[in-house]
């Protein structure tokens, strides 16, 4: 019976988490997942050029592929009666239109600001769901180059809103609120300065980052652990305590799911609440 199991399980592991296998050694005892192994992998193609691709990279590139190929196919095939994957895809844009867009900025601002924050919305889902998908095993903004981007986007996006909207004064209005005491501008405008230009786009880029890589350890370690306790511990302890790992990592991917889905609103939410209020008279 623990044959029957053990061998399940190893042929799960070769299909899923062969990537995450080498970090563990039946010899020298459990070794659980670091930051070197698992965020600067070795590269995989172009070694020594600036075309270098690692693993996080092709993660990346494949996103972005599947992403693209999916809006071409539903641009080009659209029907007036939506199939299935069609729903799909339009729910997506759709909740991206009301629930970000218009309970935030309203039907007319929304109409105009959709593209970024459909851009925003659904690049940072794709990639954040690439962390539990097999064979590809890491979100793409699990580095911290890709939220960054993601925040950069966002952030020249409701300045370049703010000029166009309330054109030299926006500056002022952002740095100086009216209806302040002069003296009280003092402290007011640097603090103004850090929280809208500095603090903005580093709490969007690392609240994302914080979140996809400790989401990430947390898979990695679940099924490390479960290797580990079914090939490494006989009897059954090892099983008995490798099948709690394995649960557990099962329903942490369903956790991440949630996690990579509520994340992609949040973010793109934040933009729109940035843009609402770099438009807005104070």
């Amino acid at each position: 019976m623990s044959m029957g199991i053990e061998a399940k399980v190893n042929i799960l592991h070769s299909a899923l988490w062969m990537p995450l296998l080498s970090a563990t050694s039946g010899d020298s005892g459990f070794t659980g997942p670091t930051l070197e192994h698992e965020f600067n992998p070795d590269p995989l193609f172009f070694a020594g050029t600036p075309f270098e691709l690692n693993r996080v990279l092709l993660v990346r590139l494949v996103a972005v592929v599947i992403l693209a190929s999916i809006m071409v196919i539903y641009a080009r095939r659209a029907k007036l009666v939506p199939g299935r994957a069609q729903g799909v895809v339009e729910s997506l844009i759709d909740f991206s239109r009301v629930q970000i867009g218009e309970e935030i900025l309203g039907k007319e601002d929304a109409k105009r600001f959709q593209p970024m924050l459909l851009t925003i919305f659904l690049g940072v889902l794709f990639m954040n769901i690439t962390g539990v998908i097999p064979g590809l095993q890491i979100a793409g903004t699990s580095l911290i180059g890709m939220p960054l981007i993601y925040a950069l986007f966002a952030y020249f996006g409701f300045i370049i809103a703010g000029l166009q909207a309330r054109g030299g004064k926006f500056f002022k209005e952002q740095l100086m609120p009216p209806g302040v005491p002069w003296p009280f501008y003092f402290i007011m405008v640097p603090l103004e300065f850090l929280s809208t230009f500095i603090l903005r786009p580093a709490t969007l880029t690392i609240r994302l980052l914080a979140n996809m890589v400790a989401g990430h350890f947390i898979l990695v370690l679940c099924f490390l652990g479960t290797h580990y306790l079914y090939f490494s511990i006989s009897g059954g302890l090892g099983v008995g305590l490798g099948s709690l790992t394995l649960l557990a990592g099962t329903l942490f991917v369903v956790f991440e799911l949630f996690v990579g889905a509520l994340q992609a609103y949040i973010f793109a939410m934040l933009s729109a609440a940035y843009v609402s209020l770099s438009i807005s008279a104070h």
